[in-house]
């Protein structure tokens, strides 16, 4: 870390702190959107707002040169209760930073003050700031509206915090960084009745008790070992009374995969199985599928970059071994543009032993990366536009 950048230090870790306790949701973060225009403004930066909802676009020019490249940060929080006993824990029950975004913007803002007073690149540099990350794809949002074609980049690079590595380290990985997200929804109808005359109706129950074991099939008997797939029935809700058959019931869950032949079979294989059981068991059975978020897929070239910026900016950074199965909507930008996605490792954070995972409800992003994730956005810009 340089001198100048843990000038910012203080700072970073007031705003930082400042935005946890005032979290947004998603397509809602007009607050944090508000004091990023702001900051960027200040630095002399051009300044764009309102792009794919609230997102913000700053630009930054130096030298003569001709290339471009952006540095991503997603705003929004979570729809979580916050569990701990910090002094900034959120003002507004049922909605935290349970994901470190307010981590990333802050960082984000860092880079964008460092590379305004330094203007140590050649080149354009776009500091992105995105809304609604948390399922509802706001980079598919900002993507829509123009981003790319309004502000031209030759790649685009973002970060997450990622508390199952040790602060001061990093991985990404060339390829499948995250997985394709997909949800199912399925409604078993039967007609309901006596539960002490279940051969007067087809059993919803029963039926949708079948498909989630079928269902539990499809990866290890539909996809080839060699492909990585999870497919997890995450609720089945039907009936209220223990002597009453319900006339539906209604099953949820997700896929995460990395291909879009995995997706394609998995989808069928779902509309089939449902097809068969409600055949086999007189029932009607409704599927909605959604391919909400494809998989991240990282670049070569860029992913190399990304690695050596963070060994430029002190990190030990290193190839990861195996993609993760969580997902990311900042895959829509690289569907749209050759970029990369790093993990900066943030461990426990001070004081406390145990790693809380991203989404939990005592969640807090470790203020001791801030200036790692700075210096990792710097150095991305002074490579990508050396001069």
């Amino acid at each position: 870390m340089t001198a100048e950048i843990a000038d910012l230090l203080p700072a970073l870790v007031a705003l930082r702190r400042d935005l946890h306790a005032h979290p947004e949701l998603a397509f809602k973060e007009h607050r944090t959107a508000a004091i990023v225009a702001k900051a960027l403004r200040d630095l002399g930066l051009e300044v764009h707002e309102g792009i794919g909802g609230t997102g913000v676009v700053g630009v930054l020019r130096a030298g003569s040169g001709q290339r471009s490249v952006g540095l991503r940060a997603d705003m929004d929080a979570l729809p979580i209760l916050e569990q701990g006993e910090r002094p900034y824990v959120s003002r507004f029950p049922g909605v935290h930073h349970g994901c470190g975004h307010d981590g990333h913007t802050a960082m984000l803002l860092g880079a964008a003050r460092q590379l305004a007073r330094t203007r140590r690149f050649d080149g354009t540099v776009n500091f992105i700031f995105q809304p609604a990350e948390e399922g509802r794809g706001g980079a598919r949002a900002m993507v829509q509206e123009g981003l790319f074609e309004r502000f031209p980049c030759d790649a685009v690079y973002a970060l997450h915090n990622w508390p199952e590595l040790p602060a001061g380290t990093a991985q990404t990985r060339p390829g499948a960084i995250m997985a394709a997200a997909d949800r199912f929804d399925i409604v078993v109808r039967g007609r309901g009745g006596h539960a002490a005359q279940p051969h007067r109706t087809p059993d919803a129950v029963l039926a949708a008790s079948e498909l989630v074991t079928q269902l539990h099939t499809i990866t290890s008997r539909r996809i080839p070992p060699t492909e990585n797939a999870v497919l997890s029935v995450t609720r089945i809700s039907g009936g209220q009374s223990h002597n009453v058959l319900p006339s539906a019931v209604e099953l949820t869950g997700t896929v995460r995969s990395f291909d879009a032949g995995v997706q394609d079979t998995i989808e069928t294989a779902i509309r089939q199985i449902a097809q068969g059981v409600a055949q086999a068991t007189g029932t009607a059975i409704e599927v909605e599928y959604v391919r909400y978020y494809p998989a991240t897929i990282n670049t070569p070239q860029e992913a190399s970059l990304a690695l050596r910026a963070a060994e430029a900016a002190g990190l030990q950074a290193s190839v990861a071994p195996s993609a993760a199965f969580t997902s990311e909507d900042f895959a829509f930008m690289l569907k749209a543009r050759p970029g990369a996605y790093l993990w900066l490792g943030q461990g426990a954070g001070p004081g406390r032993e145990d790693t809380p995972s991203l989404h939990h409800p005592s969640y807090d992003f470790n203020d001791e990366v801030l200036p790692l994730g700075v210096s990792w956005f710097v150095q991305v810009a002074s490579l990508a536009l050396a001069g």
